[in-house]
């Protein structure tokens, strides 16, 4: 039997700390003084409201434990609740009146996608800009987690949780108590986002642009405050350090913490984090040559550009400094595929993520020696340690949902009336909540023209991609709802 109490509460605590980041945006609604103050604070009092109402609500809970389902359902339950109580700034507000609308702003944010159906961005309200920009920072490291490790009241309960929701098919420990690996990983994020914003304060923006930048490139979420996204900000003094805290939240926060404690020797027995720089390197020369070719521009503005949206897309940030559609056919699919990469397990980012490519790929060039020795026992090794049977076969299958999933929401897409190039590009972003795509959702472009049933459908791919499919579509399974 599952435990509704321990449900109930753990999404309370969540929507009462969404409301008061809410509540963060009224200081610069007061300054810039947009109308968006009382939207803010009415959304910020019925999100805490409805969260108080659902601590003392007397819901059966039995043992009040949260085992794996609990954790699970809770993952999902807290997720949703996150997504449309998130959407109320826009909605009160009157920004975005439709409520699909709002709802997949909220989502976009949340799973940091970085697709928006906004218009003008410079238009709106600084306030509701800044609590789009939290959004994102919020789903980064994802607020299960930070709950984990702040409220003790989940008790056994926080590695369901943390296990759930962790981006990745592996979750490194780096305590042996989970809240206090939760309480790790989140001392990380702040502190490289508080560095962020000090380097951006650094090289000419104002404060208000930086802490708007810095939350969503260390969410890897890729939302801005222009309209032209960081093309605005074409001046390499500050797309660099954009492109290296990019990189950055692109790498397991496991090799950022041995990274920061000195401990080298762990951070380069990472196969994965060797590939990521190697992908990297390779792309930003190749990309660069042909750029610089098929373009009038110099050598610097053609690495910067390339070495820019290479990263970006990895590690599905979003960000866009030039459009990569018009540097020919064979970049545009070049960047299409990037959007299936994804960077380290373990970072912010989103897409299948490199470890699972590297297992793959591993796994198929051993089968060639498997075949030609047929008695010999030919193990799987990443990092000097053999992969299980298990952990094969989950990367596997998830490979191949993925690929379903693609492929079916390109099709529902495609018969909803949108032309292919389109179909394909907003499902592989939405999936892999990269943010810019290919067709008439590229880089340039935005999503407000799509119909209301479209956003939804994208919306729910947002939340598969951001909570790695297995999370949400267990729920789906008639072996979830057994009693044993």
């Amino acid at each position: 039997m599952i435990n509704i109490r321990p449900i109930a509460r753990v999404i309370a605590v969540l929507l009462v700390i969404i409301g008061g980041m809410m509540l963060t945006g009224i200081p610069f609604a007061l300054y810039y003084d947009g109308g968006d103050f009382f939207p803010l604070l009415n959304s910020g009092l019925i999100c805490m409201l409805i969260g108080i109402i659902l601590w003392f609500s007397p819901f059966p809970g039995g043992d009040g434990s949260i085992k794996k389902r609990e954790g699970y359902l809770i993952v999902a339950m807290g997720w949703l609740a996150m997504v449309t109580f998130g959407a109320l700034p826009y909605w009160m507000s009157g920004l975005i009146t439709d409520i699909p609308s709002a709802i997949f702003e909220s989502v976009s944010g949340m799973t940091t996608t970085g697709a928006s159906v906004l218009n003008d961005i410079e238009a709106t309200p600084k306030g509701l800009l800044y609590w789009r920009s939290l959004t994102q920072w919020i789903g980064g490291m994802g607020i299960i987690v930070l709950t984990v490790a702040i409220f003790p009241l989940l008790g056994i309960g926080g590695i369901e949780l943390f296990v759930a929701e962790a981006p990745g098919p592996t979750s490194d420990k780096l305590h042996p108590r989970i809240r206090e690996t939760a309480k790790r990983l989140w001392f990380i994020y702040v502190g490289l986002t508080g560095l962020l914003t000090l380097v951006l304060l650094a090289v000419g923006l104002n404060f208000y642009e930086a802490i708007n930048h810095a939350l969503t490139t260390m969410a890897t979420g890729g939302f801005s405050t222009k309209n032209a996204s960081m093309a605005h900000y074409d001046v390499p003094a500050i797309q660099y350090p954009i492109i290296f805290f990019m990189f950055l939240a692109g790498t397991n926060y496991t090799v950022i913490y041995y990274g920061l404690k000195g401990k080298m020797k762990n951070v380069w027995k990472s196969d994965e984090f060797k590939a990521y720089i190697f992908i990297v390197a390779a792309l930003t020369v190749l990309v660069t040559l042909v750029v610089k070719n098929n373009t009038d521009l110099g050598w610097e503005k053609a690495f910067r550009d390339s070495i820019f949206q290479i990263v970006s897309l990895i590690t599905t940030t979003g960000f866009v400094s030039a459009d990569y559609t018009s540097w020919g056919n064979s970049m545009t699919m070049l960047f299409f595929v990037l959007m299936f990469l994804g960077a380290c397990a373990g970072s912010t980012s989103g897409g299948i993520k490199l470890i699972r490519h590297l297992v793959f790929f591993k796994n198929s060039f051993l089968e060639f020696k498997r075949i030609l020795h047929p008695r010999a026992v030919v193990p799987l090794k990443l990092n000097g340690k053999v992969v299980t049977g298990r952990i094969l076969t989950h990367i596997i299958i998830f490979l191949l949902l993925y690929l379903i999933l693609f492929v079916l929401g390109s099709i529902i897409l495609a018969g909803m009336g949108l032309d292919f190039m389109t179909a394909i590009g907003a499902v592989a972003t939405s999936l892999g909540n990269v943010g810019p795509g290919i067709g008439k959702v590229g880089p340039v472009d935005n999503f407000a023209w799509l119909s209301s049933e479209i956003k939804l459908v994208l919306s729910f791919l947002m939340l598969l991609g951001r909570l790695e499919l297995f999370t949400v579509l267990v729920l789906f399974t008639p072996y979830f709802w057994k009693s044993n």
